[in-house]
């Protein structure tokens, strides 16, 4: 029987990450068992343990691949506040309400990571630092470390507004709730 070179158990692994990733944001960290999130990714649950110690060592690999890919796609916005102001409004569109699979896992995550293990936590609090400090470059990119607090409240904003939008049963409501967070976002801004 052949064996799989190291990296092929690396790219196997990556699809199990970015798989879950999409599985965990739709149903939650919760909803989603080892042998759905194995599934997803074509393989059996037997593979499971060959890439991780438990479904908590998925969880914060996951969330710490998400928010790594999400501060990155960030990374590329035009510099200062027009960057900030097309992340505002792609982040509190409703595509991005109503696909949360594709989207923030601060948004379709944050009270399960609250209850989550240690190094789940770890990694979300790491993760989400990186995006602060990418939202602060872009409020002041010759001092970014004085607009910390700025970038912080800016980006609970967005993560909130969005949470809130999505919990709405009126779709009027709903989209409000988006174009309010818009504004208050652009006026936090400037």
């Amino acid at each position: 029987m052949a064996r799989y070179g190291k990296e092929h158990k690396q790219a196997t692994r990556q699809r199990i990450v970015e798989t879950a990733g999409r599985r965990l944001k739709q149903d939650g960290i919760d909803g989603s068992g080892v042998a759905t999130l194995m599934a997803d990714a074509g393989l059996t649950n037997g593979a499971f343990y060959a890439h991780f110690e438990s479904k908590d060592d998925l969880v914060a690999t996951v969330v710490a691949d998400q928010l790594r890919t999400q501060a990155a796609r960030y990374s590329t916005l035009p510099p200062g506040l027009a960057g900030l102001e097309e992340f505002v409004r792609e982040y509190l569109s409703p595509e991005h309400r109503d696909n949360p699979a594709a989207g923030c896992p601060s948004a379709a995550l944050l009270d399960e990571i609250g209850r989550c293990a240690t190094a789940t936590k770890s990694a979300y609090t790491d993760g989400a630092w990186t995006i602060v400090d990418g939202i602060a470059a872009h409020l002041a990119p010759d001092d970014p470390r004085s607009a910390r607090g700025k970038a912080l409240g800016l980006f609970t904003l967005a993560v909130g507004t969005l949470q809130l939008s999505r919990a709405m049963a009126d779709p009027e409501l709903a989209d409000e709730v988006l174009e309010q967070g818009i504004q208050n976002a652009l006026a936090f801004m400037r």
